[in-house]
This record gives structure tokens, sequence and C-alpha cells, in this order.
């Protein structure tokens, strides 16, 4: 996600390296190349343009502090200007409504339906609201279908009539089942097509006047780059909506329409898609996407993760079995589910200020954790419980089952001793010591070593 344009602003920054001063000239230097960047990028031309202005005028009319470097200043003063393009705050759903009701909009293969899984899984899980999904698009085959094996991976219910093709009528009906049976979100998947027209607005402008939704969701693949700003102004021009979902922001995109979206239309990006797992839906701060354009990481996100995955009670078990020494197997295979239950690797590794630029050219698998957990999967549970009791034979007959060499079982073993000394001594006293040996960690197996 925005590895290109990280690299050239960061080139542009360049520039006034080694400057004593800001002056108009090597503004004017800097931010010519920041403007290319951001076209490179596939930011809208008038957006860049005014972009670059505003930070001109800004770095120029700023007293460059002696401790601080004009380079650091003119990140600085882009890192906010970008925060301020993209909207400057999260933007809140407003779910106020009894039940509350959002309609869901864009093109066919934006990616509405899954967003909708995604949306719905999330409104479950971390506002513990009880959603109840829709299903109105009645033209694509097996749209209906699509929806509802999104909505049984994430244990959320549908409401399908196969037999009808009356979007209001369906969704209306959707409504007072809601009401009966006390769900209070109703999310709406409405048809799209593949290119804006007549028909298809007109449908959903009957739609959102006949609902009234509490929020109007434009859904936009980001990968579509400018076509999709201009997609969003079609779409806000007719219903005006409320916010937009960007999606695919994980594939090979170059950014530009979450740059560009909010200026044109002056609507908030409320969510953003990068990955196909359910959990895969984050909020959007602008403020932590400026962090993460710059290459500063953005821990904050990292550490939200994290916490979505921590179950306190485990954690204070886990807690108890680690000042015994009782840290087995079964234990670290339950670490490893965690991590990848965060989300994609490199991503979350991106998120770690400094390393994401180290990671850049290095592929990170997701199966990384594969053969680990073959290895563990392939012992027995006196085994798990026990890593003592793992002589060769035992080893041979592991490596064996798990399709993996008697050296990766080796060491995986070793890694796992390295592991739960190190976490023994991090829940005892010798906290501090171990701060100190904290760069000499091991990685983990298939994780490649940042030099």
């Amino acid at each position: 996600m925005f590895e290109n344009l990280s690299d050239r602003l960061e080139r542009s920054f360049k520039i006034l390296k080694g400057e004593g001063k800001i002056t108009e000239i090597n503004v004017a230097e800097t931010l010519k190349d920041v403007r290319r960047a951001l076209l490179d990028a596939d930011v809208n031309y008038k957006v860049a343009k005014t972009f670059t202005d505003t930070v001109k005028k800004k770095a120029l009319g700023m007293n460059v502090l002696t401790a601080v470097k004009p380079s650091q200043l003119m990140v600085k003063i882009v890192h906010d200007e970008l925060a301020e393009l993209m909207g400057g705050e999260a933007a809140e759903l407003n779910l106020n409504g009894r039940p509350s009701i959002i309609l869901m909009s864009g093109l066919q293969g934006s990616g509405k339906t899954t967003c909708s899984g995604k949306l719905a899984n999330m409104l479950k899980n971390k506002q513990h609201k009880n959603p109840l999904l829709v299903a109105c698009d009645v033209y694509r085959p097996a749209a209906i279908e699509q929806l509802k094996v999104v909505g049984e991976q994430i244990g959320v219910p549908v409401y399908s009539e196969p037999e009808s093709k009356d979007v209001v009528s369906i969704a209306n009906n959707a409504i007072r089942e809601a009401k009966a049976k006390s769900y209070d979100v109703v999310i709406v998947d409405t048809a799209g097509r593949l290119a804006v027209d007549e028909e298809m607005m007109n449908e959903i402008e009957t739609l959102k006047n006949a609902i009234n939704p509490n929020e109007t969701l434009f859904v936009v693949d980001s990968m579509t780059g400018q076509d999709a700003v201009n997609t969003a102004k079609e779409f806000n021009d007719r219903l005006d909506f409320d916010g937009v979902v960007l999606t695919k922001l994980d594939g090979d995109t170059r950014g530009g329409a979450a740059l560009s979206i909010r200026t044109v239309v002056d609507k908030p990006i409320m969510f953003v898609g990068t990955g196909e797992k359910m959990e895969a839906l984050d909020v959007f701060h602008p403020e932590r996407m400026a962090d993460r354009i710059l290459g500063m990481g953005d821990i904050v996100s990292l550490v939200e993760r994290a916490q979505a995955q921590y179950d306190e009670e485990e954690a204070k078990k886990l807690q108890r079995k680690i000042q015994k020494n009782q840290f087995d197997f079964d234990d670290f295979l339950g670490q490893i589910q965690q991590i990848k239950k965060m989300g994609n690797l490199k991503e979350l590794a991106s998120m770690i200020p400094g390393v994401g630029k180290a990671l850049k050219d290095i592929d990170i698998d997701d199966n990384a954790f594969k053969s680990i957990e073959a290895i563990i999967q392939s012992m027995t549970p006196k085994e798990r419980k026990h890593p003592e009791i793992l002589n060769q034979s035992r080893k041979m007959r592991i490596a064996k089952g798990s399709g993996t060499s008697i050296q990766e079982v080796n060491r995986l073993v070793k890694q796992f001793d390295q592991t739960r000394k190190m976490m023994k001594m991090m829940t005892g006293s010798k906290m501090k010591a171990m701060m100190g040996k904290m760069p000499q960690m091991p990685g983990m197996p298939g994780m490649p070593k940042l030099k």
C-alpha cells in the first residue's frame, strides 16, 4: 500500500537535505518533485496542485528552529497536510436508529458483498451489535448465495427473497423482521453494474428514499485509481452518500484514490479493506495513513489489532503456566494462531516504524508458519505437553509425519526452548536483564532476518 508514493516522497525530501534553511528556490524544487510523486500515485491533478500550493505557503511562512533540519520540517508540514487532505479525523458511523440501517452502494466488482460481511463482522465483534444482512442484489447470478456464504462465515443471518425482484419490498420486509427479532443493525447489500447507468441509479435512489438509511456508504475499488474518483462523484451527485469504503488497499495500488476522493466529493473515507479475511476491514484514520505514506509506520493500529485478539482470562492462565515453566507446544501453537488472526504478515511488519522500508523487497510468505504448525500437529499430546521427552527417534517420526526435515524439527525445538526461557525471564524479576538482551532475540522460522 502506497509503497511507490512513499519512495518518491522520500526522494523529494532529500532535495532539502544539507540545506541550512528553507528558501523559495529549494522549496519550489522539493514541491515540484512532491507534485510529480502525487500525480504518479494517481492523485487528481487539481488536488495535487492545491496540496503543494498549501504546503509551499506554510513552509515559507515558518521559521526553522535550529534543532530541526529543513527536510524534517518539510516532512512534518507534508504529513499534517496529507492527514488534512484525507479528512483530518476518523469519521464514525451513525448508529442511532432502532434498527440502524446501512445502505451499501457501488459498481459491480468493487467488493460490496464482501464488504457488507466485513462490516457486519466488525459491528458484531467490536461494538457488540446484532446485525442482519439483507440481499437486495436481485440481478447478479449467485449474489444472494454469495451473501449467505459470507453470513455463514461470520455467524450473521441473511434476509433474502429469492423469488422477488422488488428491492424496496425486500428491504422493508427485512426491516420489519429486524424489529420483530431485535436486530439492531440492518446492512442492505445492493446491485452494482459494470458502469454507472440510469436504471441502476434510479433503483438505488428509490430504495434510499423508501428505507431512509442512517448511513449510505459508497464502496469503491482503490485499484481503479482516478476512475474511482469519477464514479464517486457520479454516485454522490445522485445519492448524496455519507461516507466511502475503499477496498483492495492491500493490492498493487498507487493509492491516489484515497488521497483524491475526500477532496472531490467532500465525504469522509470511513473504512478501508486490506485483505480477503473477514477481519480485514479497518476504520480509516487519516493521521495514521499519513504516517504510513511517509514511512513512519503505524504502531497504534498494530496495538489495536493485537488487543482485538487478546483474551484477558487466557493471558492470565498463560502467565501462570509460564511462571511454573509449563509453557508447552499447545500454547506456542495458540500464540501463532493469534498472530495469524491479526492479518497479513507483511502488512503487520509495515506498521512497525522503520521495518516496512527494510522489508520492501522481501517477500514474507503468509504461509511462513505452516511448517511450524505441521511439526507441532505431528506430535503426540504427551510430546506437546512435555517437550523434554523429544529424543532423536521421536523427532525423526515427527519430521516424517509433517513432511519436513529433522533439521527443521531440531530448529523449532531449539527456538521453542529459547522462547520459553525468554518468557520465564519476562514474567520474573529478570525483566530488566531481559530488556538488555532484546536485540539478540531469535527470529521466527520462515521470517527474514533484518540486517
